[in-house]
């Protein structure tokens, strides 16, 4: 089969099952998301050659569990009150849960980024293999599902927003830096990747990003004209930090001496070098919530 044609299969089945298990229920959203990291994890334990059995059921464990505390803990609570027949009140501090979380994941991406930029070291330490495997690839999983819930109830617009921005600033940052691209970026870790690339994903990002809120406002009046800072903001988060992330898994896979993550998606690669951009995003964008609402 033609290569090019094999890559537009698979990218479109890729697209068709994201969204419609997105669209489909909350349920299905999980699962689908789930079955993703468990494959994300596979990857990278090969990466940076880690056994596979305990991180792939410490992220299937994390994720079940973080999952069900935070989206379903009413519906646990009472669960367990008609078990053993009571009527206490339990409740687990879900913004507590988030913050050591988010923390978790910051720092690690903040070591992301500082071994991106400054570590020259081609030989990753034990324990820094593990740091990785929790806070850049099992914690921004739990991040994707908390984002799809925005303020309240589950919201599949804004997981589906979230995307469009990442695959329009993947897009166009390739047609521009292929067409105008001569300034490299990070030649040593991805030699394609051009300044002017970045930069034309970003305006073209902003520009979905102004085309998204419009939408919104135009399908729920009670949106206001704050809904356009609010996603041209993100598009330039995902610009910047989805570029950084992609970098970031190119230097893994450098070190690993592999072209791809894996090969489950024809054309394409593994999952990971699907999801690269917006796992590093996932929690900036939750902590840009966060601040959103504390300010509201």
């Amino acid at each position: 089969m033609n290569e090019t044609l094999k890559r537009a299969i698979s990218g479109a089945v890729y697209i068709i099952l994201l969204i419609a298990s997105i669209l489909y229920s909350t349920e299905s959203f999980f699962i689908l998301f789930g079955a993703f990291l468990i494959i994300a994890v596979y990857e990278f334990c090969n990466l940076v050659q880690i056994n596979k059995v305990f991180p792939i059921l410490l992220g299937t464990v994390l994720y079940s569990a973080v999952t069900l505390v935070s989206h379903y803990n009413k519906i646990t609570a009472d669960t367990i009150n008609q078990l053993f027949n009571t009527d206490l009140e339990i409740s687990i501090n879900i913004q507590q849960l988030d913050i050591v979380l988010l923390v978790v994941a910051l720092v690690v991406s903040i070591k992301c980024i500082l071994f991106l930029f400054y570590d020259n070291i081609q030989k990753i330490s034990t324990s820094s293999k593990y740091l990785y495997l929790l806070g850049y690839i099992i914690l921004p999983f739990v991040f994707i599902t908390k984002i799809s819930f925005g303020i309240n109830d589950y919201n599949p617009k804004i997981i589906i927003g979230l995307f469009i921005l990442i695959w329009t600033n993947d897009t166009f940052a390739y047609i521009v830096g292929k067409s105008i691209g001569r300034t490299k970026l990070l030649e040593k870790i991805s030699p394609k990747k051009t300044v002017e690339g970045f930069l034309g994903g970003i305006v073209f990002a902003i520009l979905a990003g102004y085309l998204i809120s419009k939408y919104y406002i135009r399908a729920n009046p009670q949106f206001s004209e704050r809904s356009i800072l609010i996603w041209t903001s993100i598009a330039v988060i995902v610009g910047v930090v989805g570029t950084i992330g992609d970098l970031i898994e190119s230097k893994f896979k450098r070190i690993a001496g592999v072209k791809d993550s894996g090969s489950i998606m024809p054309g394409h690669g593994g999952i990971l070098d699907r999801l690269d951009s917006v796992i590093f995003v996932a929690p900036i964008i939750f902590l840009f919530y966060q601040i959103l609402n504390y300010v509201s």
